[in-house]
């Protein structure tokens, strides 16, 4: 069995779903399915896991992750004695190329498109410049259905064909297969991690909570995730660090140094470069540039 594999309920009479959900948050353990997941985000923010790696998500966002690819959103909790109980909206479609749809990819007529799946394993964002355009498709799919349905959804596929550069969700190469038992205790510490990045998580602590040493903790995380326990917690509260100065919620850069789980701005500077290639200062000015262009500059989803 793979880690927490999903089987993705498809009707007799289909070969693609769509899934409306607005809860919440989203599910949150790690897992995968066989099937290609594209989803619209069109509420909500938090953080993108797809494997070993982290993408902070915002509303209005499209994300196509691979077959199998290990993912969770892990969506920002909603304040406490909030009447508000649904915090994140999103459209999903499913399908799978290799099940009923295969022998459709196996045509002729299809060898693009079924090169274009086989290049977009490791996932990708789709660029805000064409979000207006595939989201207006993926409401089309979703609103229909017999055969109107599955012919705006190979028109979608085969629009993918004209997006140029897609950069993927993961560098690298793939990380390798785990079992069950494997894949649950890794989705444990990462959710662990994700709880508990604004305090002082020590090396103890965590292999503590894995219920290993601290040295066959060290060994098993980079073995799993080829990284070491610290270089992940960085890139996680550096994750959270951005998304606190992209949305405004913070007093000043200090505050949310400390806040993120820094004991002190030289190091969250320092981290926060070598992650970002930028400071933190930089990294402020360039996204208030981008979402307040000057008077007669063109906005980047122009």
């Amino acid at each position: 069995m793979k880690v927490l594999q999903f089987t993705i309920p498809v009707a007799h009479d289909k070969t693609i779903i769509t899934q409306k959900d607005w809860l919440p948050a989203f599910y949150p353990h790690l897992h995968r399915h066989e099937e290609i997941q594209l989803t619209w985000i069109q509420h909500g923010h938090g953080t993108l896991i797809v494997e070993n790696n982290m993408h902070a998500f915002w509303s209005n966002e499209i994300y196509w992750i691979g077959s199998n690819q290990p993912h969770v959103l892990k969506s920002e909790e909603l304040p406490f004695g909030s009447k508000n109980k649904k915090n994140v909206q999103a459209l999903t479609l499913f399908f799978n190329p290799e099940g009923k749809l295969g022998p459709l990819f196996g045509l002729p007529e299809f060898k693009k498109i079924k090169s274009f799946i086989d290049q977009s394993q490791n996932g990708f964002k789709v660029p805000e410049a064409h979000v207006v355009e595939i989201s207006s498709r993926l409401l089309k799919i979703h609103q229909s259905q017999g055969i109107t349905q599955f012919l705006a959804f190979v028109e979608l596929i085969n629009f993918f064909l004209t997006i140029k550069d897609l950069e993927p969700l993961i560098t690298g190469s793939r990380l390798s297969a785990v079992n069950e038992q494997e894949g649950i205790r890794i989705g444990y510490i990462y959710n662990y991690i994700m709880q508990h990045y604004d305090a002082e998580i020590k090396l103890e602590d965590i292999a503590r909570e894995a219920h290993m040493t601290p040295q066959a903790f060290c060994r098993y995380f980079k073995k799993h995730t080829r990284l070491t326990f610290v270089s992940f917690l960085n890139e996680v509260r550096i994750n959270e660090a951005c998304k606190k100065l992209a949305g405004g919620s913070y007093d000043s850069i200090a505050t949310v140094a400390y806040n993120c789980g820094f004991n002190s701005i030289a190091n969250f500077n320092r981290v926060f470069k070598s992650i970002t290639r930028k400071s933190p200062r930089s990294y402020l000015r360039e996204y208030e540039q981008l979402e307040n262009p000057p008077p007669g500059t063109a906005t980047k989803s122009a």
